[in-house]
């Protein structure tokens, strides 16, 4: 009995161990959600802020830069550095063997997150280059300016012809979703597109600068906040992933905990029984022995 209410106790307490360190990763993944949610909201007034400037400028100016007509498909995939994330990185990688097996020509893939390689390893797709992924708000921006680069770099060589982002995005009533993005080229498909969206005022657009230098400018800022709002939204997700299995994590050791204590309980209260019953028989015993010869 002892060995077993030893065992017992000490299940209970690694379970208690366990059951605050998961406290505290909820507590962070919920706090992170915050400010990455923040972040993306104010991602999308900016990225309307480029869209509409990208709008008043190219109708005065002949053709945006574009990627040569040939070439490989540059692929960005943003996963997770760290687990306990469910499926996350496995229902992206999914997603990208499904999206690239669309898409004609070779492809160069960069991956941002240490298991969403490893995923993609699975499907027989081995990245090209890999990025550490960022921790914090702070950090996503020097993250995307080695993604330009490396972009920049590739184009510049006439390696790559195109640039799909692939991501997870947060969704409403579901944890998250992933989705896929087209980055370049900056052709007459996408100009088109840009310029079939509707002004907001009734008052017309004017370029004071030098219109070509300000379009350069906006692509530029359009390119950035593209990664860096995938980015976002990428890690908004994960902690999202998180959070909820944290919180499975929690309902299962709080159930555990329960069964744990009930069981001690029971194993301690039969215990007590077992002493009160050799008690009571000792008791008895002894009260035959003592009254036997007086009888």
């Amino acid at each position: 009995m002892s060995d077993s209410a030893v065992n017992l106790r000490r299940k209970i307490s690694s379970a208690g161990e366990l059951e605050s360190v998961v406290r505290t990763m909820k507590a962070m993944a919920a706090s992170s959600i915050g400010q990455y949610e923040n972040a993306v909201r104010s991602l999308d007034d900016y990225y309307r802020t480029v869209q509409l400037g990208l709008m008043a400028c190219l109708p005065q100016h002949a053709s945006p830069t574009r990627l040569k007509e040939s070439g490989a498909i540059g692929v960005v995939v943003f996963g997770s550095d760290q687990g306990l994330v469910g499926q996350f990185n496995e229902v992206m990688a999914e997603f990208v063997v499904d999206q690239l097996a669309k898409l004609p020509g070779k492809k160069l893939v960069w991956t941002i997150g240490e298991r969403i390689e490893s995923r993609l390893a699975e499907h027989a797709i081995l990245p090209e280059k890999s990025f550490a992924l960022p921790n914090s708000i702070s950090l996503i921006t020097p993250l995307v300016g080695q993604v330009l680069t490396e972009i920049e770099m590739q184009r510049e060589n006439n390696a790559i012809a195109q640039v799909y982002l692939f991501f997870n995005r947060p969704r409403s009533g579901a944890i998250y979703t992933p989705v896929s993005q087209r980055l370049l080229p900056l052709d007459a498909a996408w100009r088109h597109e840009l310029l079939m969206s509707t002004w907001p005022s009734a008052n017309l657009p004017e370029i004071l600068n030098d219109p070509e230098q300000t379009l350069l400018a906006l692509i530029r800022e359009y390119l950035f906040v593209s990664i860096f709002r995938s980015c976002t939204e990428s890690l908004a997700s994960e902690n999202a992933c998180r959070l909820a299995a944290m919180q499975r994590a929690e309902k299962n050791i709080d159930e555990l905990l329960e069964d744990l204590n009930r069981n001690f309980h029971r194993l301690r209260q039969s215990g007590i029984d077992e002493e009160l019953f050799d008690l009571i028989s000792g008791f008895e015993a002894m009260s035959r022995t003592q009254t036997g010869p007086l009888e």
